[in-house]
């Protein structure tokens, strides 16, 4: 259904991540009407659009979780409050509109909403580049693994020394013909764990290496593996290359919305607020000292920001309006 041009709520939600999923929910159980935008079409932020498949350790009472089942868990856990979803929309302009802000949207739409809460993440993405890929995104190379499946009895190499590299190749390796991981350099960023528990695997690393060209036509077929000081590449097998070579990011309007950012953090107070009233921050985009960046974080994060907003939307509100498991 195609959203309303202006919608009225008590709070809007800058971003679909865990963390504004989660705050969505909240939100609902203090009975504020909630609007939640993205610029990406679907719930689940960086989770969805980049590791759907990757299992997630760190998240309180999982000891392990897929991406996508978590995004699926959040998703249906606000659910139960209706909150308003504008997805595929970006927002543009904050402005100040009686004791609240007017929001505006890619479209022409426009949400005036009493508190805004900004949960963007790392902000809006971009993969870096693979130059040997050029012309191959979609037809062979991938930045990210949607489906695990589609790389059944596949020859893959991935590309990359950094934690997403390495716990593709962990992810791939029982479904996967063959996986190779191929880094330019000696040494990894990834987790040192992480790397040992590939390397137990028996996953081939080839380090001090760039892959210089992607062969086959119409289909990949294989990739050409240069190691630094030869003259000649040694050819993979290659029916998929993973070019897990990271992204770069950035805030996009947010950072002309008058608040205090630095290295695309929003600086917040111990309530969440920002710089301006009645704007909050949580999740991997907020930022005060001793941060530490987990999904656990924002969701402690989002419920001390909504519970705050509440408050601020109500002086005569509770701070702290009881566990959600309470009874009468």
């Amino acid at each position: 259904m195609t959203p309303p041009t202006t919608q009225d709520v008590d709070l809007l939600i800058v971003g679909a991540g865990p963390t504004g999923l989660y705050a969505a929910y909240y939100a609902g159980f203090r009975e504020l009407s909630t609007a939640v935008v993205d610029s990406l079409p679907e719930p689940g932020g960086q989770v969805t659009a980049m590791y759907p498949e990757k299992v997630i350790y760190d998240v309180a009472g999982f000891p392990a979780v897929r991406g996508r089942d978590l995004v699926d868990a959040l998703v249906a856990q606000a659910g139960q409050w209706g909150p308003s979803y504008l997805l595929g929309r970006r927002a543009h302009a904050l402005t100040p509109d009686g004791d609240g802000y007017a929001v505006g949207l890619d479209g022409g739409a426009t949400v005036r909403a009493r508190a805004v809460l900004i949960t963007a993440g790392i902000g809006e993405f971009t993969p870096r580049p693979l130059p040997a890929g050029t012309g191959w995104l979609g037809r062979g190379m991938v930045h990210f693994v949607p489906a695990l499946e589609a790389h059944r009895d596949q020859h893959v190499v991935v590309v990359g020394g950094g934690d997403s590299a390495f716990d593709w190749a962990l992810a791939l390796h029982p479904i996967a013909r063959s996986v190779t991981i191929v880094h330019r350099r000696a040494r990894f960023r990834a987790m040192p764990a992480t790397v040992r528990q590939v390397e137990g695997l028996g996953v081939r690393i080839i380090t001090d290496a760039e892959v210089t060209e992607f062969r086959g036509e119409p289909e990949l077929a294989g990739v050409a593996v240069l190691r630094k000081g030869e003259t000649e590449p040694e050819v993979l097998p290659a029916h998929a290359v993973v070019a897990a070579l990271g992204f770069t990011a950035d805030l996009g309007p947010i950072e002309s919305w008058g608040l205090e950012i630095s290295h695309r953090s929003i600086a917040v107070d111990s309530t969440m607020r920002t710089a301006r009233e009645r704007v909050y921050a949580a999740g991997d985009v907020a930022s005060y000292p001793g941060k530490v960046k987990l999904i656990a974080t924002g969701f402690g994060e989002a419920a001390t920001a909504v519970n705050n907003i509440a408050v601020a939307l109500d002086p005569d509100a509770h701070l702290f309006p009881g566990h959600s498991s309470g009874g009468e």
